[in-house]
């Protein structure tokens, strides 16, 4: 099963008590206050496991509470500290609060942890509050509380490149024959009905990860179709491949890239600005649209867009793909590492905004 969407209430540890104990020691001449403190309550973390690719892990419960921290204890002992909870999530997850949707983590990559819930801090013991005017104090603090919290995740699935088409247009095929991803395929619409992930080996050691996603049709980005609630998982990717099939009984080529397009830019202006590589698809059928196919490959080459044709099936065309992929990934690297150096090597302004402060000659 495949799980990309979860709200699930979340609650850090209370804080143990402090204690309110005195000495009573045979042979000591003076007694006195030895409450210790009470421990702190467990954090609540989440993590970044990279061997999962869905929150189906948490799926099986609505509530996780971290541990409370031990009320402290006579001799000056200090309560123990709550166990924290720490829940795994697969690369690619926001973390929102429900309420407010405002985003609480974006955990990307391998390593990546936050702290949603605080553990409340441990009540003082009576030993604290000893002074001169009150030697023998006979309370102590409370632990602090702690408050729950509902959040809901979203999964985004870390990928390379984005594959885009109509059902049936052959997003599943290629994906089979460039990685080793088995996605379902066969001859009626909607075949894939979940994200499916593949690693596409380029050249020498190289390699990049494929997203395959279920089929678009028009209205996608309002909830038309299976579009709505997948095109989030190619808005981190790097390039969109755009599949068409020529052989489309229902819509020509032309119309099929514009809706493409159309959709992509409709649903967010982050899909809208990645670079985009028709392919059209299924070259090993024979149809009557080579001219119409000809003069749409022009005029998409004359706006910068790179074209291919291919055949999954007979894998025509599919390894001059790949090759271009990764080239064209290789490049949008470089360009990241120079802007991240130019970056470091832009001198900061530190001149102080404002009046200048009379004490900074003195």
């Amino acid at each position: 099963m495949f799980i990309d969407e979860l709200e699930i209430f979340v609650k850090a540890g209370n804080g143990g008590n402090g204690c309110v104990s005195f000495r009573r020691e045979k042979y000591v001449e003076f007694g006195g206050p030895n409450g210790g403190n009470g421990g702190k309550g467990g954090n609540v973390l989440i993590r970044v496991r990279t061997e999962y690719n869905t929150l189906l892990p948490l799926h099986g419960r609505k509530h996780y509470r971290a541990g409370d921290g031990g009320n402290g204890k006579g001799s000056d002992r200090t309560g123990a500290a709550g166990k924290r909870l720490v829940l795994d999530v697969p690369s690619g997850t926001i973390v929102r609060d429900r309420e407010t949707g405002t985003i609480l983590g974006d955990l990307t990559k391998a390593g990546d942890r936050i702290v949603i819930g605080q553990g409340g801090r441990g009540g003082k013991g009576n030993r604290h509050f000893a002074n001169a005017t009150n030697r023998t104090p006979k309370f102590a603090q409370p632990g602090e509380k702690t408050e729950g919290l509902w959040i809901r995740l979203e999964l985004k699935m870390m990928a390379d490149v984005g594959l885009v088409g109509f059902p049936n247009a052959g997003k599943s095929t290629l994906i089979r024959n460039i990685s080793a991803a088995r996605p379902k395929v066969a001859e009626y619409p909607f075949t894939t009905l979940r994200p499916n992930l593949g690693v596409v080996a380029s050249s020498g050691f190289k390699s990049f990860v494929v997203a395959d996603i279920p089929g678009i049709i028009e209205g996608a980005h309002e909830g038309a179709g299976l579009g709505l609630r997948f095109l989030k998982h190619i808005e981190r990717t790097k390039l969109l491949l755009l599949l068409v099939d020529p052989t489309d009984p229902e819509r020509d080529p032309t119309t099929c890239v514009r809706v493409l397009i159309n959709e992509l830019t409709s649903f967010s202006s982050r899909l809208s600005e990645k670079q985009r590589i028709v392919v059209f698809t299924k070259s090993d059928l024979i149809h009557d649209r080579e001219d119409e196919l000809a003069e749409l490959k022009r005029d998409l080459e004359a706006d910068g867009v790179l074209c291919f044709t291919i055949s999954s099936i007979k894998g025509v065309g599919t390894k001059d793909l790949v090759y271009k992929l990764q080239e064209l990934l290789d490049e949008l690297a470089l360009k990241q590492e120079n802007e991240a150096v130019e970056a470091e090597e832009d001198p900061v302004d530190e001149t102080p905004v404002g009046p200048a402060d009379p004490l900074d000659e003195i």
